[in-house]
């Protein structure tokens, strides 16, 4: 079993809880109310601004030069490709720049990040990716999931775009490349002594991903 699996069987009640959320299942058969979705949206945007500092503190937490390239690699793509696409599909919900600059961050979006950075500046480079699991390749799982559910990439439903954005063999491949650096980072770094400490960063990271949805959810009314 690998290491990813063994976090995800250690925190399988919150993975669950996390990936087969009510807010994610309702983008598949399209009956999620488009408020809830809209606020997913801007927190999403201001959650990558995070998410872009964490990849630059994994450039420093780095001790070799193929990891700085790693997270320098993900730093870019956040910053040169993922915000213009996700300010694409914002724009496509009515969504301008001016709304994003705008947006105040909620509770969950930054008890999350301030999570995940923190779990980086005290520990290392597996800590800090222990910690980033669950959003980069949670989300892999989470749309492969949906996609295969009928109807759920239909014409007629209005969340096809996210569900094939990270359903599709680009991100797909994104998440393949995070897992197996995580294990290959598991191998050197992840002792027995550590084990416990790394499943509770992951237990801990994932009930925030899913606090992230239910924040959204909360919307839907």
């Amino acid at each position: 079993m690998s290491f990813f699996d063994r976090l995800k069987l250690e925190a399988a009640v919150d993975w669950r809880a996390y990936t087969e959320h009510p807010f994610t299942t309702a983008m598949a058969d399209g009956s999620l109310p488009e408020p809830a979705f809209r606020h997913y949206l801007v927190q999403d945007y201001l959650f990558l601004i995070e998410f872009a500092r964490a990849y630059a503190l994994s450039v420093y937490k780095s001790p070799t030069l193929a990891d700085m390239r790693e997270g320098a690699a993900g730093l870019s793509a956040i910053l040169d490709v993922e915000m213009g696409l996700h300010v694409k599909l914002c724009a496509g919900w009515g969504l301008s720049s001016e709304d994003l600059e705008r947006a105040r961050p909620e509770p969950e979006l930054l008890a999350y990040t301030r999570y995940v950075l923190d779990a980086g500046m005290r520990g290392d480079l597996l800590a800090l990716k222990v910690a980033l699991a669950p959003c980069v390749i949670g989300y892999a799982e989470i749309a492969s999931r949906l996609a295969a559910l009928p109807g759920a990439q239909g014409e007629t439903n209005p969340y096809r775009d996210w569900i094939g954005e990270y359903a599709s063999a680009p991100y797909q491949e994104v998440a393949a490349k995070a897992r197996a650096h995580l294990d290959r980072l598991a191998v050197l770094y992840a002792t027995p002594a550590r084990e416990a400490e790394l499943v509770s960063i992951f237990r801990e990271a994932t009930r925030l991903e899913a606090d992230f949805w239910e924040m959204g959810w909360r919307k839907r009314r």
